[in-house]
């Protein structure tokens, strides 16, 4: 979900804004927490709001529909404002839908509350690194890049089951009534932090769209969008499977998701370590391992023991997904990254949209091993498409 760019000629800052750095830090680990809240609490959500679980999960994908909107029109309707003041704009606008959905007296303002909080979403991701690049020298970039990354893993890792657990003691709505004071203390830092950040020139969608006209890019941002879509099809309703298959309570559920999340820092880790020079051999392997997890779930899913294993393998698959399609986009839209960011960006949230639409009318109409059964078949497609990576390269 991450936009890459490159800095502009007068890119450094002489003196480097560290706590702006973390104050962005912060508001990725909330974006990344309110997001996907609702997968840790989707059973009793929908018992509040009197609407069914495949509903529920739909409203992750309202958020994913205008984040999509956002990360590809975000640079073109702010292109002349501040970018201080776009980022505060879009914490607030943050703070506004968690109100909204803790305050849902109905599943219409869940959903309204869900797609502000998309807008949140891609417009921040399509700008942050942008932003970065200005807040710090060039050479102390990677360091504050790593920072903001950091508030991404560490939401991912203790989201799900801080919300599961404090929802099993609470409710749900509490959860989402407790991170409101936080986006606030983040909105005050950013005004406080961040220095004056000027547009510098307003940007078209015409790089985009002569990335679009690329096939090997083309397909490469299909094969990914389907490796993500397979990915958030079991994952927006991880919890009704375990639930309703494996047999977990509040506690195993909690303890289960601390592990995956857990096993995300270990992939991230060993992909930053490991991942270098020419990726396009590595990129069925993501779709490649979290389809065969998640066949293996449909076999031994009913055992704690063995789905937990297997969902901490997915869990690092799941971060390392990120580095290695994003290594990719660096190695082959080299003379277009902040294009080609947006586009990744508007991928990862379509993959989002089409995993908890697809997951939610399977869960409906038919079983949530149908929901896992069509993760798997968006996994296969995937493989397919990308076979060994080198249709996936750009012409040397």
């Amino acid at each position: 979900m991450l936009a890459a760019t490159t800095p502009p000629s007068d890119a450094a800052t002489p003196t480097a804004a560290w706590s702006a750095v973390l104050s962005m830090a912060l508001c990725v680990a909330l974006l990344i927490a309110s997001e996907f809240m609702p997968v840790s609490l989707l059973t009793p959500m929908a018992q509040g709001l009197g609407a069914s679980v495949g509903q529920t999960g739909q409203a992750v994908s309202i958020s994913g529909l205008f984040a999509v909107i956002a990360s590809l029109g975000v640079s073109t309707v702010a292109g002349r404002l501040n970018r201080k003041w776009v980022l505060v704009g879009l914490t607030g606008l943050m703070g506004a839908s968690l109100v909204l959905v803790a305050a849902a007296p109905n599943f219409e303002v869940l959903l309204a509350g869900r797609a502000l909080l998309g807008l949140c979403i891609g417009g921040f991701w399509a700008l942050a690194t942008a932003v970065i690049m200005r807040l710090v020298p060039t050479a102390d970039v990677p360091r504050a890049l790593a920072l903001m990354y950091g508030g991404q893993a560490i939401a991912a890792a203790f989201a799900a089951p801080i919300g599961s657990y404090f929802g099993g003691l609470f409710g749900w709505r509490e959860v989402f009534w407790a991170l409101t004071p936080l986006v606030a203390a983040n909105l005050v830092w950013h005004l406080v932090a961040l220095p004056s950040l000027p547009a510098r020139g307003q940007r078209g969608i015409g790089n985009m769209l002569d990335l679009i006209r690329r096939r090997y890019f083309l397909v490469g941002l299909i094969a990914s969008m389907l490796s993500w879509g397979s990915a958030f099809t079991l994952f927006t309703y991880l919890r009704p499977f375990l639930e309703q298959v494996t047999g977990v309570g509040v506690t195993g559920l909690s303890i289960l998701l601390l592990a995956l999340g857990c096993a995300g820092f270990v992939g991230t880790w060993a992909s930053g370590r490991f991942i270098k020079g020419d990726v396009s051999r590595l990129l069925r392997l993501p779709a490649l391992v979290m389809g065969a997890v998640t066949a293996g779930l449909l076999v031994v899913g009913g055992w704690p023991i063995a789905a937990g294993v297997l969902l901490i393998v997915w869990g690092a698959m799941n971060t390392a997904m990120s580095v290695i399609w994003m290594t990719w986009m660096s190695q082959n839209a080299e003379d277009a990254p902040e294009a080609a960011g947006g586009l990744m960006v508007a991928a990862v949230q379509a993959s989002i949209l089409l995993g908890a639409v697809i997951g939610g009318l399977l869960l409906d109409h038919f079983s949530i091993n149908a929901v896992l059964v069509a993760s798997v078949a968006l996994a296969v497609i995937a493989v397919l498409i990308v076979r060994d990576g080198r249709a996936l390269l750009k012409p040397r």
